[in-house]
């Protein structure tokens, strides 16, 4: 079996991207059986999709996670819905910045993730990760590749989702005000985790009318 792990490069003038970091560190790690192939996207609206295209072709996986930096969330956040919708509030790597414009005008509204998003809600909590579910993956690069994602594997099986990370200390430590962070060492343990959580089944039933926590914009 084969996980396909993404992370994205720096943007927004940032040094580092912990999703990018987190993905690397799990490279070629087994986890519950499956070999980890991670692989890193541009922050660049044109380029992000071909390149999660091709890394599929090769990889072939049976499970893909996304991942991304959410610069003033808490906790990390699993996406449940990515929207058919660009609206930039700053330019990409390459400087474009579209505005008002559909992922894919052939497409649906939006998309769900098909990951066990309550099982690893609180397959996280219980780990002691501080974890929440999200409503909104923005409309930057982050949700154009869960978007693209979802609708590339829509109908062959595949789980597939998007999760965004903390901001990492160092990350904080140079913003004003400061925003919170998760240490880089935190966040790959959560994110191993959420993959063990992921390939060992559905959704557990038993979650189905628990609190779900606060959504997050």
């Amino acid at each position: 079996m084969n996980i396909l792990l993404t992370g994205f490069e720096p943007f927004g003038g940032e040094a580092i991207n912990p999703s990018w970091e987190v993905a690397r560190s799990l490279h070629n790690q087994v986890i519950a059986g499956a070999t980890v192939h991670s692989r890193c996207l541009p922050t660049v609206f044109g380029e992000a999709p071909r390149v999660l295209a091709e890394a599929i072709s090769v990889v072939r996986p049976d499970l893909v996670l996304a991942l991304g930096l959410a610069s003033g969330r808490a906790d990390v956040s699993i996406e449940r819905v990515a929207v058919n919708l660009i609206d930039a509030r700053i330019a990409d790597n390459a400087g474009a910045r579209p505005r008002d414009v559909p992922v894919r005008a052939d497409a649906p509204a939006a998309y769900f993730s098909t990951l066990p998003v309550k099982a690893l809600l609180h397959g996280l909590r219980a780990a002691g990760h501080p974890a929440g579910l999200s409503l909104s993956a923005g409309a930057f690069v982050c949700n154009q590749v869960f978007f693209e994602l979802q609708h590339h594997l829509a109908g062959r099986g595949v789980k597939s989702g998007f999760i965004h990370l903390p901001a990492l200390p160092e990350q904080a430590a140079r913003t004003v005000p400061t925003v919170p962070s998760m240490g880089l060492g935190a966040q790959i343990d959560a994110v191993r985790l959420a993959l063990a959580i992921a390939l060992s089944g559905d959704e557990d039933p038993a979650l189905a009318g628990t609190d779900e926590g606060s959504p997050t914009s």
